[in-house]
Order: structure tokens, then C-alpha cells, then sequence
């Protein structure tokens, strides 16, 4: 399928950007706090908190009730591992609180190059366990490099600790050896260069990219691991190792939505201020955290 018409009109006034791969730390955390722009008006919720977790984790909760009894969604932002924080998730999150009448939970993990692996998936466990002490069903979710944390965590936390795991375009081998790194490298948003940056200042030297805690896809899935929802978008680098990582779940006896969202690139998600498609996902990944967390049987 082509491109969506309201996706080729965003990468065309992107055009005149620098690319992603030519820019600093610095440069990068700042254009993903910039891209939050592209999410829309935040919208207002009866009660937002920062929080700090055990572990000095810092944490924001958004809630679209003032229920204390809705389920909790941990949320782990994207950004290849050194960029993203709760800013540049803020509306995001907002939504997705709304679209599924959870407690969404986004967590400030530590980033690298300053905080390489694993202290962002030991953030992200951290998070995971003030989350079970609050006595509520718990799901975990995540975009991108957060994806690869929340999928991690889920196969640390078999089903019924952990309800659910959303994986938005995941970001889950390291080895970045898939076909679709060939044919999405550049011209579609973030590309080849900019996900083996993401790696490269993640993993330190001699960290085997297989490494099952930093490449899921290559970990032994456990019995009983939380359904899953993944989504992936056609012109992504990382569609293929996505839509693989959900097949292993498959074979594996987990139960897991597979949906890749035609016209898409990685990022998409993210702006729902300008993207029908984007507002589109956020309903559906608000639908299966629903579906699982609050209109479940037990």
C-alpha cells in the first residue's frame, strides 16, 4: 500500500530537517521533546501526579477517573534509548489513559550513553514491582525502545502477575539484521543509521547482541506469558523483527494480536495531533488494555 497521504505530507516537510543520525545527545533529546508538538493538544484528566518510585525512579500517573481501584498501565517511552522522557510522552499518555480507562504510569528510565544496559530495564523491573504492590491488575506497554522494556519485563513477569503487554513497533534485536533494515534504511523517518545508533550507544563493547535481557526476540519465552498486542507499521525498519518477535509469542502458547498499520512509519503513534492513523492505533491499543485490564474475568 502507499504511503498514508497525511504520513508523505509530514515526511515531506521533514525533508528540510537534519537527519536524525547527524545530531548530538543534546540535539536528539531536544527534537523528541519538540516532536511531543505533534501529538496534539494535551488533553485534561481529573488528576495528574509525578511521582518518584522505589529505586529513585521517577514516574508520572495519569488518571482518567479518580478511581483507586483502575488498573495500571506501566508505559515506557520510546527513543532509541538515549532520548524521550515524560515531556515528549506527556499527550500520548494522556490519550491512551482515556482510550482505555487505565492509570497509565510512564517511567523516567535512566538513559544512555550515561546509563547504558541494563540500568533501563532494571528501572524498568523497578517500576513494575511498586506497580504490584498497589493491589490492582497491572499491564505493561511501550513504544520502540520502550517496547523492547516492556517486552522484557513481561518475560520476567508470566501472566497472572503481568495481564498484558502492548508493543508498539518494537525495537527487540540488536543484531538489526532484518529485511526490513534493507528496505526501510532511509526516507521513511527513522531508518537504519538512526536504530544502530540507538544500539551502539546502549549496548557497551562486548555486550553480545543476542543477549537475551537486551534482545528479547532472542530470549526463551516462559508458559504463560501475558497477551500480547503488537503493533508494527509497513514502512518500518523494524517491522520484520516486530511482526517475528509476535510469532515467537505464538509458537511459544501465548495469546497475542498482530496488527501492521498500512501506510505507517516508525513514530506514527506518536502523533495523533496530525495523523488519523495515529488516532486510529491509539483506539485500538486503548481497546486491548480495556479488553484485558478492566472487562476481564478473573
Amino acid at each position: 500500500m502507499p504511503l498514508d497521504p497525511e504520513i508523505a505530507a509530514h515526511l515531506e516537510r521533514q525533508k528540510s530537517q537534519p537527519p536524525r543520525s547527524s545530531l548530538d545527545i543534546t540535539a536528539t533529546r531536544e527534537m523528541m521533546r519538540r516532536g511531543a508538538a505533534l501529538a496534539g493538544t494535551p488533553p485534561p484528566l481529573p488528576r495528574v501526579e509525578d511521582l518518584e518510585l522505589h529505586s529513585m525512579v521517577r514516574a508520572r500517573q495519569y488518571w482518567p477517573s479518580v478511581d483507586a481501584t483502575l488498573p495500571i498501565v506501566i508505559y515506557f517511552h520510546g527513543g532509541r534509548f538515549f532520548s524521550g522522557d515524560l515531556e515528549s510522552h506527556d499527550t500520548v499518555c494522556r490519550l491512551l489513559a482515556l482510550s482505555s480507562g487505565c492509570r497509565i504510569v510512564a517511567v523516567d528510565y535512566r538513559l544512555a550513553p550515561e546509563h547504558r544496559f541494563s540500568a533501563a530495564l532494571q528501572d524498568a523491573c523497578s517500576a513494575v514491582e511498586w506497580a504490584m504492590h498497589q493491589d490492582v491488575r497491572i499491564g505493561v506497554a511501550g513504544d520502540s525502545a520502550g517496547a523492547n522494556l516492556a517486552a522484557g519485563v513481561a518475560l520476567l513477569h508470566p501472566a497472572p502477575r503481568l495481564r498484558c503487554q502492548l508493543l508498539i513497533y518494537p525495537m527487540i534485536d540488536a543484531t538489526s539484521s532484518s529485511p526490513s533494515y534493507t528496505q526501510f534504511a532511509e526516507g521513511y523517518g527513522p531508518g537504519a543509521a538512526d536504530m544502530r545508533r540507538g544500539w551502539s550507544e546502549y549496548l557497551p563493547a562486548g555486550v553480545d547482541p543476542r543477549h537475551p535481557a537486551a534482545s528479547p526476540i532472542f530470549a526463551e519465552v516462559p508458559r504463560g506469558v501475558a497477551p500480547a498486542f503488537v503493533l508494527t507499521a509497513e514502512y518500518d525498519t523494524l517491522r520484520d523483527e516486530g511482526e517475528a518477535y509476535a510469532q515467537k509469542l505464538v509458537r511459544a502458547g501465548a495469546e497475542v494480536q498482530l496488527r501492521r498499520y498500512a501506510g505507517a512509519i516508525h513514530g506514527f503513534f506518536t502523533m495523533p495531533g496530525i495523523l488519523c492513523l495515529a488516532r486510529e492505533a491509539i483506539d485500538d491499543a486503548g481497546r486491548f488494555l480495556r479488553d484485558t485490564l478492566v472487562n476481564s474475568i478473573d
